[in-house]
């Protein structure tokens, strides 16, 4: 269950493509004696094995990529958060209807798989839960949101995770308790992707006094203090 920023909750779903190839290539060279050495050309590469170099880059480009963006451990249990990225949409999962009835555009799916105590949060909700379809590799629509979850009571009590699909210029979040602990979490990204995100627990019983968010030169972007 989650409780999200009020620009998360009203996105029903945001509108991913391909990753990169390998390429290499080969020399000789031969020496005659006596006499000055010389250097045969690189032969080019036949047509055939080409393509096939090309065919092969290809079929290893992973149709999923999993990026941990963070783990650890909070009130004895153990964490973790990390983005998958499906660059087709995958077998059984069917893109959201909008209110005027047309499907939500989408290509790819971007899902936030997000456990405690190794429960997945929103599991309930089936395997595509916490996700949402995108449109190629650099789709800003997930950029700006951050969600407080939990695996009660929609995320208000027991222990939480906050998690922010930042903007690009975001190094890391920091995050005061109301006790004046901090928690800082770096902004990690999905290699092949502009798709980024931050993860740090929040203990049972804690609240949240400010959510900071800074850039790599550690200048303040924002300050917010909507959350509990």
């Amino acid at each position: 269950m989650a409780l999200s920023s009020a620009r998360k909750a009203a996105m029903a779903a945001v509108a991913i493509a391909a990753l990169g190839g390998v390429s290499f290539f080969g020399a000789s060279a031969s020496e005659a004696a006596p006499g000055p050495a010389v250097h045969a050309a690189p032969a080019p590469a036949p047509a055939s094995a080409v393509a096939k170099r090309s065919v092969s880059a290809h079929r290893q480009a992973p149709q999923v990529v999993t990026r941990v963006i963070g783990k650890g451990r909070v009130d004895g249990h153990r964490w973790s958060v990390a983005l998958e990225f499906h660059r087709t949409l995958p077998k059984g999962y069917t893109l959201p209807t909008l209110p005027d009835g047309a499907s939500a555009p989408g290509t790819s799916l971007l899902c936030q798989r997000m456990y405690i105590g190794g429960v997945r949060i929103d599991h309930q909700g089936g395997p595509w839960s916490d996700c949402q379809p995108v449109t190629g590799t650099n789709d800003p629509g997930p950029a700006g949101e951050m969600g407080l979850w939990g695996l009660h009571d929609k995320g208000l009590d027991g222990s939480r995770l906050m998690v922010a699909d930042p903007e690009p210029d975001v190094a890391y979040g920091v995050i005061t308790l109301a006790d004046g602990h901090q928690v800082k979490a770096a902004t990690v990204t999905v290699p092949g992707t502009t798709y980024r995100a931050w993860a740090a627990p929040i203990p049972d019983g804690q609240t949240i006094a400010a959510v900071d968010q800074y850039d790599s030169r550690h200048h303040q972007l924002t300050h917010d203090t909507n959350w509990r």
